[in-house]
């Protein structure tokens, strides 16, 4: 499992021109599966994410997670973060995990993140969506659960 953590002071995802969802001050989310991954990635990823210290404190410091700040979350689902380029010019995204196994660990990613309280919008699994954010610093972190 693979995702992009973006801080964001403001994100929203549009499909067919139509906001789906949006969210202030937050973290953007960007999700993508591979084949084995199930709820011990989902229980890593939450922990790591919700507990995330990328956010500044009254010293200006990075000390606050997304909860302390009382910041929301915008999860978009990803496969593309399973691109292999190697070879050739055309990406291979055959890393990506089955669909229909990635689109319910990605429900059940989003349900135990709005589980701990944190305001949860997302965009829709498989949509071709168009994402914007103002991001916040830039602080971009990566995680990637065969890493861990």
């Amino acid at each position: 499992m693979r995702v992009v953590v973006q801080r964001a002071q403001q994100a929203q995802v549009s499909i067919a021109g139509q906001v789906h969802g949006q969210i202030d001050q937050g973290l953007v989310l960007l999700v993508g599966f591979q084949d084995g991954d199930g709820e011990a990635e989902l229980a890593y990823l939450v922990r790591k994410i919700l507990n995330l210290r990328i956010f500044s404190d009254a010293d200006g410091k990075l000390n606050l997670n997304v909860q302390q700040v009382q910041g929301s979350i915008l999860s978009i689902s990803q496969f593309t973060l399973y691109a292999d380029t190697r070879h050739g010019n055309r990406p291979s995204f055959t890393d990506a995990g089955d669909p229909q196994v990635a689109s319910q660990l990605y429900d059940t990613f989003n349900e135990q993140l709005a589980a701990a309280g944190v305001p949860v919008a997302t965009g829709v699994f498989g949509a071709d969506m168009q994402v914007s954010l103002v991001n916040d610093g830039p602080v971009t972190i990566c995680y990637d659960t065969d890493q861990k």
